[in-house]
């Protein structure tokens, strides 16, 4: 039988990955996107791969907060991590942070383990969108 709190560790989880996700899309709105663009380019992907950032990084993370379609946004912002790491830090798997202590992906680690709770999870009942379907 769910908890009373289950609803409430969906929404926290959801503020977090969503909250801390957007601040890397507001980043990207502000400074811009060249340097994705580079890299997408440097691997070959269609240019139009570079604008998906702002679906990942700022629509998608909104939508978590919010709780509308969470498990596609959930699912988009996983893709968007498996996207940085083929892209820009592939060569960091196996490697430790600069004191040793950390992994030197945690922060996409977290992103993308996060992300791929709340698809698995839901929103839950504390959300703009009524449970059930893509919720």
């Amino acid at each position: 039988m769910p908890s009373p709190l289950d609803d409430l560790g969906k929404l926290i989880l959801r503020l977090a990955v969503g909250g801390l996700m957007l601040f890397h899309g507001v980043a990207k709105v502000t400074n811009g996107i060249d340097f994705v663009a580079r890299m997408v380019a440097q691997a070959g992907w269609p240019p139009f791969f570079a604008y998906g950032i702002y679906v990942a990084e700022v629509l998608a993370p909104a939508l978590l907060i919010l709780g509308i379609l969470t498990r596609p946004a959930a699912m988009i912002i996983v893709l968007d991590m498996i996207a940085v790491v083929i892209l820009a830090r592939g060569d960091a798997i196996t490697q430790l942070g600069q004191g040793g202590a950390s992994w030197a992906l945690e922060v996409e680690g977290f992103f993308f383990l996060g992300a791929l709770a709340i698809a698995c999870l839901g929103a839950g009942r504390m959300a703009v969108q009524k449970p059930g379907g893509l919720n």
